[in-house]
């Protein structure tokens, strides 16, 4: 069964409160008014229709007046709480529903959203904040009148404090941890002053002030309706909670009172709202986009990748002028994990302990053949280190990884005491199901220098579980950025960290001197020279196998104006506009 979340306009509000203000008399032995209300409306499903067509419109006729945007999460959206913002199928709607004190800009550079400004103490322990002062929650009926108050500096307390709130149980607790000062992390000095405090100097802290998770949110909201604040969001951002029916559709409305403004001084976002399906086949979103019912799909399902694009990763003609197709550098990297912790029983006994071997599987592929005909050119071949491109500090001329040479493989296989592989036993390499077919490219490439790997194919979760617990000695895993520094990569090999994110157990005291020494420096330049450093002594030991530097793939009506992608892949939709076709 489905469940209908929604918010009455003022106008319709007003009358349903005629309508149901009996019924809250009838039951008031077993509820209160507010309870009986809520859920008069989930068992009036109706009403819904109604509000979508009052809205947002239905039928060509509507939308030619009202330009909302038709996107697809195939997924599903779990919650519209952004202390649980911890996937893109979340981190995109929180991103229209609310603001950050600090956001990336196009060049992943950190600009000021919900703050203007900010100091930072000559110990480099102590971030002041200064707020906007022009900046309202949603107009909202947990508000006085239903309008929305200003948002104040002890609003940005209560959100931050939220995430590391064990009552909570915010998937993104760990980003604060072993960070900030446990007596005094967050201050409000006044209405328009915050202040984080530190336990020791870390560069990347804003970065981390810019991830979803660090979204600020309505005190009010959140205390009324608990639990249930993740279908009852109330937030600044650009766009605000229109409707949710769950497995059906999510719909947003332009938030009038929103702060930001183009250079002409237009306030954004120009469009009317935006309008979310939960079609959870790829073939049925592929298809809906075709026929104008979609005005934009995230990545390609393999099976039309042929279809539409060349092997160059282009656009084919007979596409051109129907669909607009954008690509980006994507801050997520593909890789081959491989456990290196020696006490572990699985290594003991595994030919993988060695370096060498690990060296040898590194050379013994081709990289650019599988992203040719595998990712249709999507993505860049990994022949630098695990830090991908996109970010500021990478650097393949300075951080020299593994490229094909099979010579080179065979060698490091005879010096490990495997001349032509004999001697070596069965490797097994787990995968999922959609990367089956590059890890059965790898296997059969490494097999051709005397290397037999065995895919085994499972469950995503039982993966994670596996690779979590230290249970499996090679596996497929991925990297996306949580915020756009390189810091968020080299975690994966830092000894003091656990699995996730160290998945291999890889433990070097020249690594994590270095590591500690980068995310102390605050001089950028010498800090990508100590994050490329640190990088390069990890991709020697090949504690993983880079496989491609990821790319977003997007396709749009051609109607869709303002759009571009970026390195994160968060769905940015402030800026653009919905022409007549």
């Amino acid at each position: 069964m489905t469940r209908l979340y929604w918010r009455l306009p003022v106008f319709m509000r007003r009358s349903a409160t005629v309508v149901l203000t009996q019924q809250g008399r009838d039951h008031k032995d077993n509820c209160t008014l507010k309870n009986c209300f809520h859920s008069t409306i989930v068992a009036r499903r109706w009403l819904l229709l109604v509000f979508y067509l009052l809205s947002m419109g239905c039928g060509d006729d509507a939308r030619d007046k009202r330009k909302v945007f038709r996107y697809n999460e195939y997924t599903g959206i779990a919650s519209l709480d952004p202390a649980f913002a911890k996937n893109q199928s979340t981190m995109w709607p929180a991103h229209q529903l609310y603001n950050t004190l600090v956001e990336i800009n196009d060049s992943l550079n950190i600009r000021p959203s919900l703050a203007k400004r900010w100091e930072i103490s000559e110990d480099k322990r102590t971030y002041t904040f200064y707020l906007r002062n022009d900046v309202f929650f949603h107009d909202d009926p947990v508000f006085p009148n239903a309008r929305g108050r200003k948002m104040v500096a002890a609003d940005v307390v209560f959100s931050l404090s939220r995430i590391i709130d064990p009552r909570v149980a915010s998937p993104g607790g760990w980003i604060f941890n072993g960070k900030v000062d446990s007596l005094q992390a967050f201050t409000a000095l006044n209405d328009t002053v915050f202040q984080l405090r530190l336990v020791r100097p870390y560069q990347p802290i804003l970065g981390i002030l810019s991830m979803q998770y660090c979204s600020v949110v309505a005190r009010e909201a959140v205390e009324q309706f608990g639990v249930d604040f993740r279908s009852h969001p109330v937030g600044t951002g650009p766009f605000q909670f229109v409707a949710w029916e769950e497995g059906q559709g999510l719909v947003f409305k332009k938030n009038p009172r929103y702060f930001e403004t183009d250079s002409a001084g237009n306030r954004l976002p120009y469009i009317d709202g935006v309008k979310i399906s939960f079609k959870d086949s790829r073939a049925t979103e592929f298809l809906l986009l075709r026929q104008g019912h979609l005005d934009f799909i995230n990545e390609l399902d393999p099976s039309f990748k042929d279809e539409v694009l060349t092997k160059k990763g282009t656009l084919k003609k007979e596409w051109e002028g129907k669909l607009v197709l954008k690509t980006q550098p994507y801050l997520n990297i593909e890789y081959l994990g491989i456990l290196v912790d020696s006490l572990n029983p699985l290594v003991a006994q595994s030919p993988l302990r060695m370096k060498k071997v690990r060296q040898a599987i590194n050379y013994g592929f081709d990289r650019r053949k599988m992203i040719l005909y595998l990712r249709n050119s999507l993505g860049t071949p990994a022949e630098s280190g695990f830090v991908p491109k996109g970010l500021p500090s990478f650097n393949d001329s300075l951080v020299r990884g593994y490229y094909y040479d099979p010579v080179k493989a065979m060698g490091l296989l005879k010096e490990a005491g495997y001349p032509n592989g004999r001697g070596l036993p069965l490797i097994r390499l787990l995968t999922i199901s959609i990367y089956a077919d590059f890890a059965n490219f790898i296997a059969k490439q490494l097999e051709a220098i005397g290397m037999k790997v065995q895919v085994e194919v499972v469950q995503k979760s039982l993966l994670f579980e596996m690779t979590a617990s230290s249970r499996v000695a090679f596996f497929r895993g991925g990297w996306i950025a949580d915020y756009p520094d390189a810091e968020n990569y080299l975690s994966v090999f830092y000894s003091k960290n656990p699995a996730p994110p160290n998945y291999t157990r890889y433990k070097n005291p020249a690594f994590d001197a270095v590591f500690e020494a980068a995310i102390k420096e605050t001089n950028d330049s010498l800090r990508y020279r100590l994050y490329q450093k640190a990088d390069q002594i990890a991709i020697n030991d090949a504690p993983v196998v880079p496989l491609w530097y990821d790319k977003v793939i997007q396709l749009l009506q051609p109607n869709i104006k303002g759009y571009q992608p970026n390195a994160l892949n968060l769905l940015e939709l402030r800026r653009i506009r919905i022409e007549d076709r």
